[in-house]
């Protein structure tokens, strides 16, 4: 990649809707115990939407952060790129919904549907949308779900883990040695019925037998995605580091896709990651889909874990099935993570 135009993250932010929805509510309602779900999943608490949000309100929050932190104005955002499973809306895409709420007139906006792999299949299309037009200076790549509309409160294998949040990074030009490289995607639609919201689509629209049904909820094999998590997770690492002819010492910080803290720990320590270098933010926000790996980012940032020169490893995987990864060398890139309110209980009224 000598001579050619290198990318990477030039600012990155975040947001958390400020309602808090506690183990012990979601135990309440799942039929279990709060001691289970810590034990299981590692996760201790989660932010949910209040009843009129939607995904881009949540984005917009995020992107606004980034183009701060990123000491640039939202109108010299000239691509605009969203990963979310939970859209505003079937179409328009939620990237123009983010785009007119932050007020980024001049960028061509678009979303990328790889449910929790989305933000990194996202920098993919933004990396190359700039590495070939010279034209379009800076792209904002924003992760973003708002699960806690899709849950069914008494599924346990759901409503323990997913909750809502978005993070962005403003990507653009910067020195020679730095950015991202060694992208490497991939996915599986036989896998596709393994986690998924059934309806609401063309195959099957709403209706009042889906309704019925809580088809418009995610629904997940659990057991099947715990097994997908645990081959392709290190196929990942190790996949990554031979492309970059790197071994676990030469990586400062690993992010990866939050699905479930207490896996994600287990095989990291499997894989001989240290655990000061691998990012957990699970246990803290749930499992934020699209916007997990950003978040995660955006935490390494913020905490000073990241310096510039660093090498940060991304691995991500999510419904479809779908997966990814990319090194990428950090540019010293500010981070704003605290842009949600305090926050409140879920018990104050405002529930998913």
């Amino acid at each position: 990649m000598t001579g050619e135009r290198r990318i990477g993250v030039l600012g990155m932010g975040t947001h958390l809707p400020p309602t808090v929805r506690t183990n012990a509510e979601v135990a309440r309602d799942a039929g279990v115990t709060a001691e289970w779900i810590s034990e299981r999943t590692g996760v201790l608490k989660r932010h949910v939407a209040a009843p009129d949000e939607a995904a881009s309100d949540l984005a917009a929050h995020a992107v606004r952060a980034a183009a701060e932190a990123a000491g640039i104005d939202v109108t010299d955002i000239g691509l605009l790129v969203c990963g979310t499973s939970t859209p505003d809306e079937l179409g328009p895409s939620t990237a123009c919904r983010i785009q007119t709420a932050v007020g980024a007139a001049h960028a061509v906006a678009l979303d990328v549907a790889a449910a929790c792999s989305g933000w990194l299949f996202a920098a993919k299309v933004a990396h190359d949308w700039l590495r070939g037009n010279e034209e379009i200076r800076y792209a904002v790549v924003v992760g973003v779900e708002a699960y806690s509309k899709f849950l069914d409160p008494a599924d346990r294998g759901t409503a323990v883990l997913f909750a809502d949040g978005a993070a962005a990074a403003v990507l653009g030009p910067v020195p020679a040695g730095l950015g991202f490289t060694h992208f490497s995607l991939g996915s599986d639609g036989a896998l596709a019925d393994r986690v998924l919201i059934p309806a609401g689509g063309s195959r099957r629209p709403a209706s009042a037998a889906t309704l019925g049904d809580r088809a418009h909820c995610i629904r997940m094999d659990g057991r099947t995605i715990g097994r997908f998590i645990t081959d392709v997770f290190p196929r990942l690492i190790t996949d990554a580091l031979d492309r970059g002819g790197l071994g676990i010492q030469d990586i400062d910080c690993v992010v990866a896709h939050q699905p479930n803290p207490v896996l994600l720990r287990r095989i990291g320590a499997d894989l001989g990651i240290p655990a000061d270098r691998l990012v957990v933010v699970g246990d803290e926000v749930g499992n934020i889909g699209a916007a997990s790996a950003p978040y995660a980012l955006a935490r390494a940032a913020a905490g000073h874990r990241l310096r510039a020169g660093d090498r940060v490893l991304l691995a991500v995987f999510g419904a479809g099935m779908t997966w990814g990864s990319a090194l990428l060398t950090w540019s010293g890139a500010p981070a704003l993570t605290s842009t949600h309110p305090a926050a409140r209980p879920a018990s104050e009224g405002v529930l998913p």
